[in-house]
C-alpha cells in the first residue's frame, strides 16, 4: 500500500524496477492495477511471490496478497486467507531468511549506498522485534514472511520510492491499528500483532471499529522510520496525490492509504496546541505561583491566571495551560494534585509563532542577550532580555529603561 501510494503520487513503476535491480529477476515480478476500494480509484502494487514446491503452499496464483494479509514477522491469516487455507485444508509457508541472507538480497538491489544501508536497519530493526518477541538472539533469530522475497521488495521499494522524493519532512497520522484477532503459526493473536505493537512504541495509534488487521510490521517500521511527527495535516500546498490500494474492499470504509505530496506553506507555520482550563475560588493565593512553576516544569508552554466572577457572585481565578497536545494528561493531572479544582476542560487549536532567536550585543554596562523575532526571514520583533537588563542596571547603578535603551542601540548597530 505504501509503494501503490507513492507510485500514484508519481513515483515511476520503471524507476522502481530499476532500483530493484537482482530482486525483480522478471519484468512480471512487480506490476501495478488500477482498482476501486469504495468508491476510491487507487493504485494496487502486486509482487509476483517466490516458487515453493506444491507440498509446501496452495496455488498463490501467482500474486503477493498484499495489505491487511501482509506478512510480518508471524504467519498470519486474515479472514479471508483463513478460508482458503481450509479449503485447501494447507496453509501457506513462506520463505525463512536470516538477516544476513536478506542483507546478500539487499546487496543485490541497485539501490545507491545509503539506500541499501537504510534498508539493512530497517530489517535489523525487525530482527530486533522478532529477537525480543521470542527470546532469541539477534543473529540467529529467522524472519518468517517478512523474510520473504515479495516483502524485501516491498521495503527496498519503499526505500527508493521515498529517496526518489527527496521529502524534507514527513508527517503521519494517528495510526489505526484495527481490532479484533488473527491466526498466525504460533497460535490466536489480538491486533495488533506483537512485532506491529512493538514497532509502534511511542507512535500515536488508535483502535478504528473494522474487525481486521490496518496496520503490519512492515507498515509500522516504514511508517516510524520515516516519519518525523504525527499529526493533522501540517499546513502545505499539496501539488500531489497518490492513494495506494489494499487487497480487501471494506463495504464503509476506502481500504487505501493516502499520500499527500507539497510544499510547506511558509506563511502560516502553525501546530497543534491544547488549552487547558481550570476555575478557582477556594485555594490559598500563595499557592497558585506554585502551581505554575510545576505546570511549566512539566512541559507547558504558557500558564497564566485571569480574575473571574463565579458562582454566588464569589471572586475566583481561571488557570489556563498552553502546552502540546501529548502533555495534557500530565498536566492534567498536576492541576488535580496541586489546586483545589474539582474539574477542568480543554480545548485543542492551532498555534502561530514567530521564528526566534536570541543574540548577543555589547552595551557600555555589559553583554545583553536580544530575542529577535522573525517571519519569513522578515524581522519583525527585537527585545533585550529582561533579566540581563536588570542585572546589568545593578551593577551600573543605572535605571533599567537605560539599559534596554543602551541594548537596543547595540542590537541596531550590530544589525545594520
Amino acid at each position: 500500500m505504501v509503494l501503490g501510494a507513492l507510485i500514484d503520487a508519481g513515483v515511476p513503476l520503471d524507476e522502481v524496477r530499476r532500483a530493484l535491480g537482482s530482486l525483480a529477476i522478471s519484468a512480471d515480478t512487480i506490476w501495478t492495477d488500477r482498482v476501486t476500494r469504495t468508491g476510491i480509484s487507487a493504485t494496487k502494487f502486486s509482487v509476483r511471490g517466490e516458487e515453493l514446491p506444491r507440498d509446501h503452499a496452495h496455488d498463490h496464483k501467482g500474486g503477493h496478497d498484499h495489505d491487511h494479509d501482509h506478512p510480518h514477522p508471524h504467519e498470519h491469516l486474515g479472514a479471508d486467507a483463513s478460508a482458503k487455507a481450509a479449503a485447501n485444508e494447507e496453509v501457506h509457508h513462506h520463505v525463512h531468511r536470516t538477516l544476513a541472507q536478506i542483507g546478500a538480497l539487499i546487496d543485490g538491489s541497485a539501490l545507491g549506498p545509503a539506500g541499501k544501508d537504510r534498508a539493512k536497519q530497517l530489517f535489523h530493526t525487525l530482527g530486533e522485534a522478532e529477537a525480543a518477541i521470542h527470546g532469541t538472539p539477534l543473529d540467529t533469530v529467522h524472519l518468517h514472511e517478512v523474510g520473504a522475497l515479495d516483502s524485501i521488495i516491498d521495503i527496498v521499494g519503499a526505500v527508493f520510492a521515498i529517496e526518489w522524493l527527496n521529502a524534507d519532512r514527513i508527517v503521519s497520522s494517528p495510526l489505526n491499528v484495527g481490532s479484533g484477532t488473527i491466526r498466525s503459526e504460533h497460535g490466536l493473536y489480538p491486533v495488533p500483532a506483537p512485532a506491529t505493537m512493538r514497532l509502534l512504541k511511542g507512535v500515536p495509534v488508535y483502535a478504528g471499529p473494522q474487525q481486521a488487521e490496518l496496520v503490519t510490521p512492515t507498515g509500522a517500521l516504514l511508517v516510524r522510520s520515516y516519519a518525523s511527527e504525527f499529526g493533522p495535516i501540517p499546513p502545505m500546498r499539496v501539488e500531489a496525490i497518490g492513494y495506494g490500494a489494499g487487497s480487501r474492499d471494506f463495504p464503509d470504509t476506502p481500504n487505501v492509504l493516502r499520500v499527500l505530496i507539497g510544499e510547506a506553506d511558509a506563511a502560516a507555520p502553525s501546530h497543534e496546541v491544547v488549552v487547558i482550563e481550570a476555575e478557582i475560588d477556594d485555594m490559598n493565593p500563595q499557592i497558585f505561583g506554585v502551581v505554575m512553576d510545576r505546570l511549566l516544569g512539566q512541559g507547558a508552554l504558557d500558564v497564566f491566571y485571569t480574575p473571574i466572577q463565579m458562582k454566588k457572585n464569589r471572586p475566583g481565578t481561571l488557570i489556563s495551560v498552553i502546552a502540546p497536545p501529548d502533555a495534557r494528561e500530565r498536566l492534567t493531572s498536576t492541576i488535580f494534585r496541586e489546586t483545589t479544582t474539582i474539574g477542568v476542560r480543554y480545548r485543542e487549536m492551532r498555534r502561530e509563532c514567530l521564528d526566534r532567536e536570541t543574540m548577543s550585543v555589547q552595551t557600555p554596562y555589559g553583554t545583553v542577550r536580544v530575542k529577535v523575532a522573525r517571519r519569513n526571514g522578515e524581522t519583525l520583533n527585537a527585545s533585550p532580555e529582561f533579566d540581563d537588563c536588570v542585572r546589568c542596571a545593578a551593577d551600573s547603578g543605572l535605571p533599567v529603561k537605560d539599559v534596554q535603551a543602551a541594548a537596543m542601540r547595540a542590537y541596531l548597530d550590530q544589525r545594520s
